[in-house]
């Protein structure tokens, strides 16, 4: 039986990680992810964006806690994530990170990969480093026999892409996790900036 963690769509996730800044109303959320170029990384509409907070609540990973309205604007409810949204947000994060086949999940996993601590996140990516060479040397060895049973070079474009995308994301891998584990790379929660403030100011309007 999948667990809350499991059933997370990637949407759910990044709405649960939103509201860990603070509590927001359905409408900021929005505003506030497209702001952020989110889109990038999810499908966000108005209709998946308020069924995802329904199921969230339902789940008990959110919870209202307040409703208010603006002049003749209609009533919006505000939200905050709970302890068990909290958890679920670190959890998800913890087992997509090592994840080598959902290579979608994977980008929002680094998105948010700074609600986990530092030394975590470089264990879970050489957890991550070690399945993508056995990967790698998988394809190299699939793309080397199917050469010397004279496969013609047209039929193995794809896994020869494969082959070059893997190395290179290796290499990206090991800067990272370098970068990551050095105490001069930010890390974790800091202070407000300006531009944050800005953003969180132009999603409430």
């Amino acid at each position: 039986m999948k667990d809350a963690v499991d059933r997370l769509t990637p949407l759910g996730l990044m709405v649960l990680a939103l509201l860990a800044e603070g509590d927001m109303h359905p409408y900021e959320i929005i505003r506030l992810m497209r702001i952020r170029k989110d889109d990038r990384l999810v499908t966000i509409t108005n209709g998946t964006l308020y069924h995802t907070v329904a199921r969230l609540e339902r789940a008990g990973l959110l919870t209202e806690v307040g409703v208010d309205r603006d002049g003749n604007r209609p009533e919006r409810t505000t939200y905050s994530v709970t302890d068990a949204g909290a958890h679920a947000v670190g959890e998800w994060v913890r087992r997509e990170l090592v994840r080598v086949d959902r290579p979608a999940e994977f980008r929002i996993a680094l998105a948010e990969a700074h609600n986990l601590e530092r030394s975590e996140v470089v264990e879970l990516l050489t957890e991550r480093r070690i399945a993508l060479v056995a990967q790698g040397d998988l394809h190299e060895s699939g793309l080397r026999g199917a050469v010397a049973k004279g496969v013609p070079d047209q039929y193995l474009i794809e896994l020869d892409r494969e082959v070059v995308l893997l190395r290179a994301d290796l290499d990206w891998l090991d800067r990272i996790i370098a970068r990551i584990g050095s105490e001069e790379f930010p890390w974790g929660t800091h202070e407000p900036t300006e531009r944050y403030l800005e953003q969180r100011k132009a999603a409430r309007q």
